[in-house]
């Protein structure tokens, strides 16, 4: 019996996260209104980009997986740099008009110790998400995530991704420092960056 409700279960949670994700993907939330307020120790800005101050920012999840080509993928790995999260589906439109920015500034930041990592979702075979990382020139890897459970690993209040593009700033210390749920340009990037990296 137990056997037939824990697959049961699974489902269901699956379910609600396809549900939450298909009403939240592609989004183009730039009203600055979603999230913070409350006791959540962050704040959303004009531009649609919350912020969490040092001191007050929630422990990014550990996520475990393997990039679209098979190979292992451990957020761990980065922890000493800053990172750049960003969650994208090869046939989401906001992540196409994205792309060319986040492959831009994670060249330029390289060198001042910046590490960019996708999330691929909702994309349930790697073809189309390895000739969507080609066309962009995308070099940094992104963890193989069809079904969304790494995103279910975030927790609940903080500044966990909710729509399709999301992007997720993570300190050196591995906290998570800021989230846009938009899709974002250079400058809107870069304004979630440097303050972090900036950081002592």
């Amino acid at each position: 019996m137990s056997l037939v409700r824990a697959p049961r279960r699974t489902l269901l949670a699956v379910g609600a996260l396809a549900a939450a994700l298909t009403l939240s993907a592609c989004t183009d939330d730039s009203n600055g209104k979603s999230g913070g307020g409350g006791d959540t120790n962050f704040v959303t800005g004009t531009g649609g980009i919350s912020t969490a101050a040092k001191g007050k920012r929630t422990a990014a999840p550990q996520l475990v997986g393997k990039d679209l080509t098979g190979k292992p993928l451990d957020l761990a790995d980065y922890k000493g740099k800053v990172v750049v999260l960003n969650l994208w589906g090869s046939w989401c439109a906001p992540c196409r008009a994205e792309a060319p920015y986040l492959t831009k500034v994670s060249e330029e930041t390289r060198s001042k110790g910046v590490e960019f990592v996708g999330i691929n979702t909702r994309d349930p075979q790697t073809g189309p998400a390895l000739a969507f990382e080609k066309n962009y020139e995308v070099r940094y890897p992104s963890f193989r995530d069809p079904i969304g459970k790494l995103i279910l690993k975030f927790p609940k209040g903080s500044l966990n991704p909710q729509a399709i593009p999301s992007t997720i700033v993570i300190d050196r210390e591995g906290k998570i420092a800021a989230r846009a749920l938009t899709a974002l340009d250079d400058k809107q990037l870069r304004s979630m960056i440097d303050p972090v990296v900036a950081e002592k």
